[in-house]
């Protein structure tokens, strides 16, 4: 990280004082492969040889071994991100190159959002990091805002994540339609109320120290489309590929095969960001081919449709894409899906029944209703009319977090990939 900080707030210099054309644009590249390397190197290096270990395998040549994988250092794709935004803004003129290498610091290892994000742009952020103005007003809202995303990890995402284990590292081919249906919805909640809590929290940290994040999550499970989707899910992070990425293929500028092309590109590399393995490529491209049916007229179709029955067309295919971000094993994935679609063992040795208890069916209910805003917002509403009364829920989910981290040993980590 202390490298990345120097590299790039020398390359931000050279860019913005370089008057040649050609010259910034070979720092920014410089920049890019450089930033791009090192988290390839950590992340992707061991995918890619024992992709070229299978190829070489085929062709009857020896095998690469004998290599040391280094570890992933937390948090190196969401700063990698930052990074690269922040050169390409200088390069654009967008921003102004920092001048003070402390400040670049404080922007690249911010810690309230380095581990999970949002990934904060510097041309959002860039005035914050010498002119902000710490309150009280926003040291408590950061405080409450910090609390319910604490609550939604929890007192939600955890209760259900201890279930969703428990059945997923089954064999995949053993459990029950009903069984494998409710663990794959379970893990859609798990895995929303989890990386919105880490953003909320993230968000409530920066308040209190006097910045303000973008949102990450807009209730993504409403969405009519899967286009809508990804304007709700992980917001930063769509955003970033549009502008950094979408845009500069020449987005749907450039006629409809080039707008396909940059689709499958997009959402082959957001796959990718994820993780190292096929799995996360398969979902990336998944939610990318309903994205072109949706573009080629499927969009004009739902429109139509009454929106429950577009949003629960989007909550199939987000539930269905779920599998592949979950199963580490293709294979396992597919097996897993045939089962939800009918197509699997009729007599399997796991069923629903021993699985769950009215404690799950009370925390995966909580986790439906919260998932919806129109819900939320009839809690909020009065909440928020009642200072008291609000504080004192806030106070009752921070108690119930503490007491469920301090009694629970079992705190899943999802983002270790990221």
């Amino acid at each position: 990280m202390i490298g990345s900080i120097l590299l790039n707030y020398l390359i931000g210099k050279w860019i913005e004082n370089n008057q040649q054309l050609n010259k910034k644009k070979l720092y920014l590249t410089i920049g890019i492969v450089v930033n791009l390397g090192v988290l390839v190197y950590f992340k992707y290096s061991k995918f890619f040889i024992d992709i070229l270990n299978q190829i070489l395998e085929l062709v009857g040549f020896p095998i690469i071994e004998g290599i040391r994988f280094e570890k992933l250092p937390i948090g190196i794709s969401f700063y990698t991100f930052q990074s690269i935004s922040y050169l390409i803004d200088v390069y654009r003129k967008e921003v102004k190159a920092q001048k003070n290498i402390i400040n670049l610091g404080l922007y690249i290892a911010l810690f309230p959002q380095l581990i999970a994000g949002p990934i904060v742009r510097y041309s959002s952020i860039s005035n914050q990091l010498k002119n902000r103005l710490g309150t009280l007003h926003d040291f408590n809202e950061g405080v409450k805002r910090f609390i319910i995303g604490l609550g939604k990890k929890m007192l939600i995402a955890n209760p259900i994540a201890l279930f969703v284990d428990e059945v997923l590292f089954l064999p995949p081919d053993e459990l029950s339609f009903s069984l494998t249906w409710i663990a794959i919805i379970g893990y859609s909640l798990q895995i929303f109320f989890d990386f919105s809590g880490y953003s909320d929290m993230a968000i409530g940290l920066g308040r209190m120290f006097g910045f303000k994040f973008p949102e990450n999550f807009n209730f993504p499970y409403i969405s009519r489309s899967i286009k809508e989707f990804w304007t709700r899910w992980h917001i930063s992070l769509s955003v970033w590929f549009r502008d950094y990425l979408y845009i500069p293929l020449g987005g749907n500028r450039s006629g409809e095969l080039l707008t396909i092309r940059n689709l499958i590109i997009v959402f082959f590399i957001t796959g990718l960001w994820h993780g190292a393995s096929w799995s996360f490529i398969v979902w990336g491209l998944f939610h990318g081919a309903f994205m072109l049916l949706e573009r080629l007229g499927w969009s004009k179709i739902l429109n139509k449709l009454p929106k429950v029955i577009s949003n629960l067309y989007t909550l199939l295919v987000v539930v269905f894409a779920w599998v592949f971000f979950r199963m580490e094993n293709i294979e396992d994935a597919f097996t897993l899906q045939k089962t939800m679609l009918g197509i699997g063992n009729n007599q399997p040795t796991y069923v629903l029944e021993v699985f769950v208890n009215n404690y799950f069916w009370f925390v995966f209910s909580l986790g439906i209703l919260f998932s919806i805003p129109i819900k939320l917002d009839f809690v909020t509403a009065r909440l928020r009319n009642n200072a008291w009364l609000m504080n004192t829920f806030l106070f009752v989910i921070l108690v119930l977090s503490i007491s469920e981290l301090a009694n629970n040993t079992y705190n899943p980590f999802i983002y270790f990939r990221f």
